[in-house]
């Protein structure tokens, strides 16, 4: 008889201050969870797409902001990045375009939408005053878990 170990799906939230040395927790904090997990394969990757995502929160909103990370099934992790900015970033918001050759800024999110298998963002309304923001999310999946037809802006 074969028995095979089932982990349950998990999710981790990091909750980090408006200080510049948070994109680095996060990113440890990511490589950490990833290999306790089993997902060592998506280390690299994931923590493109996380460190994108964290700084681009701790550079445009002025309070707090958090990464979650889930278990997405089949070698798959969701990163979704909370920050208290209301304003959804152009690559969030339509199909990305390359930024222009010379542009200063946009290429962070661009490069996002180029190596997550699917994002999106959601708009947060909240009931008290500093409960809204936005939120963003990528997918990355383990080689052969997912491919260019998987990507795809608002997919969830």
């Amino acid at each position: 008889m074969v028995s095979a170990t089932v982990s349950p799906p998990w999710t981790y939230t990091l909750q980090l201050p408006q200080d510049p040395r948070a994109p680095g927790v996060a990113r440890s904090t990511l490589r950490t969870v990833l290999r306790v997990h089993g997902m060592s394969e998506l280390i690299e990757i994931a923590e493109l797409l996380a460190c994108e995502l964290v700084t681009n929160a701790y550079l445009h909103s002025s309070g707090p902001y958090s990464l979650r990370m889930r278990d997405a099934g089949r070698s798959r992790v969701r990163l979704s990045v909370w920050d208290t900015d209301p304003h959804i970033p152009a690559p969030f918001r339509w199909s990305a375009e390359a930024p222009a050759e010379l542009a200063e800024r946009g290429r962070g999110l661009y490069l996002v939408t180029l190596y997550a298998e699917s994002w999106g963002a959601y708009p947060m309304r909240g009931a008290l005053p500093g409960q809204g923001g936005k939120l963003l999310w990528v997918e990355c999946a383990a080689k052969g878990d997912g491919g260019a037809g998987d990507r795809g802006a608002g997919r969830a």
